[in-house]
């Protein structure tokens, strides 16, 4: 079974979607299975447009992947509202259990590890952009029937998965909301913030917002090293992923600058490989260990 090519089916056309469909193209054994739209018209200009193979399925409602056996991981670029309601079809196909994934970011370390280091102590993470008056009053990310959420439900998961990928997915043991938190006129969050204490004594901010400069950084800290990116969602160059370190630094005689100087690292995909490609793969090998039928979904 681990020659098997995966095979995706996204439900759904939306921006976002053409990004994860072109990453499933560049990833070794995935393929694009399916794609469901409102409309059979809306998914196969989508299935075209963003170079679906001939054989790809195109269907007129969501409900058409769920009997397909030909399936293997799904895709949901639905607004955060639907996703409880699809997860649970697409896991649960006629009440049988099916694997259930969800993926987010790009592991950027050359073996997936975090930084060296003898504990580590804090993370901190931000992701922001500053959206346009048309997006902050309209886009789907600001409408309380579709989006509750707001900037918590789309930059502000960004921000918290990643501090869980450091903790190993552990889970705080405490959340501890910031102030103040920017609101619209109906209720949904712009821009917000929270703390996390873990048993161990760790701790994490994230912070994210639709109302400041375009900034995506995430820092590690440990007792002995630290971790750095500033692009760490959407990488500066498609093809690159580039980061940070630091080990043990200190400073000169005089305390007028650093020695043991931060060190700097690039990981470049191949020709087949993007680097928004390579966050796929190890959602292939968890997919090609489940017992048949496989299906996974993904969001």
């Amino acid at each position: 079974m681990a020659d098997l090519p995966i095979r995706f089916g996204i439900i759904g056309c939306a921006e976002i979607a053409r990004k994860v469909s072109g990453a499933i193209q560049f990833t070794p054994d995935a393929t694009l299975s399916t794609v469901d739209g409102r409309n059979v018209e809306k998914a196969a200009n989508f299935a075209k447009a963003n170079g679906f193979p001939p054989e790809a399925k195109i269907y007129g409602s969501y409900e058409s992947l769920l009997d397909d056996q030909d399936v293997d991981a799904v895709y949901l670029p639905l607004p955060t509202s639907l996703h409880l309601k699809w997860a649970v079809l697409t896991a649960y196909p006629n009440g049988e259990a099916r694997g259930l994934e969800r993926c987010r970011t790009v592991e950027r370390t050359s073996s997936g590890q975090k930084p060296v280091s003898d504990k580590l102590v804090v993370v901190n993470s931000c992701f922001t952009f500053c959206a346009d008056p048309d997006f902050v009053k309209n886009d789907i990310r600001v409408k309380p029937d579709l989006e509750a959420l707001g900037a918590l439900g789309d930059a502000g998961w960004y921000g918290i998965r990643s501090i869980l990928w450091m903790a190993n997915y552990e889970l705080p043991k405490a959340v501890t909301a910031i102030r103040n938190p920017v609101l619209n006129e109906a209720g949904v969050l712009l821009e917000c913030g929270a703390s996390q204490l873990w048993d161990n004594g760790k701790t994490a901010t994230f912070h994210c917002s639709f109302l400041s400069n375009l900034t995506m950084n995430l820092t590690s800290i440990g007792t002995l090293g630290t971790l750095h990116l500033t692009d760490f969602i959407i990488p500066y160059q498609e093809h690159e992923a580039s980061y940070t370190t630091s080990t043990k630094p200190g400073f000169n005689e005089l305390v007028t600058g650093w020695v043991q100087l931060p060190s700097e690292h690039c990981h470049c995909g191949s020709t087949s490989v993007s680097v928004h490609g390579e966050s796929l793969l190890s959602l292939n090998n968890t997919c090609n260990g489940l017992a048949a039928p496989r299906r996974m979904e993904t969001s």
